[in-house]
């Protein structure tokens, strides 16, 4: 069996989501390098404990290790929601870049420069593609 998905970064964020809904501390998911990018400004935000790639025996492929929380601890994710779709593409200009909870959650955005937070993005000028608001 495969678990190839149509839209890999809305199945990273719902494996996230569902692992913070059943209390669970860790994910293991197949790795892309769009993946690890967003997993690791989810840890230079300090939402997540850590991001590991780790090689699977025998393959090319790799997985990717999310630590959410250490064990007894609770989630620093509250919300966490996919915005643009393989089906429905949404890009804004610097100015147009929504803001997340007045302020305290905040967007992704995939940018020319590479992938960044909105507030990143306004401060630099630049626009791009909405992945994801996380809270």
């Amino acid at each position: 069996m495969t678990t190839i998905s149509t839209d890999p970064i809305a199945d990273m964020l719902t494996r996230i989501r569902n692992a913070i809904a059943v209390q669970k501390n860790e994910v293991k998911l197949p790795h892309s390098s769009m993946k690890e990018q967003v997993a690791r400004v989810l840890k230079s935000k300090n939402l997540i404990e850590s991001v590991e790639v780790l090689p699977i025996k025998d393959s090319v492929y790799k997985d990717l290790k999310i630590v959410i929380n250490q064990p007894d601890a609770n989630a620093r994710i509250t919300e966490i929601q996919r915005i643009s779709k393989p089906g429905r593409r949404l890009y804004a200009r610097a100015d147009k870049i929504p803001t997340v909870k007045n302020g305290r959650g905040f967007v992704l955005v995939s940018t020319s420069r590479g992938l960044m937070t909105g507030s990143e993005a306004k401060k630099l000028g630049i626009g791009g593609e909405l992945i994801c608001k996380v809270y």
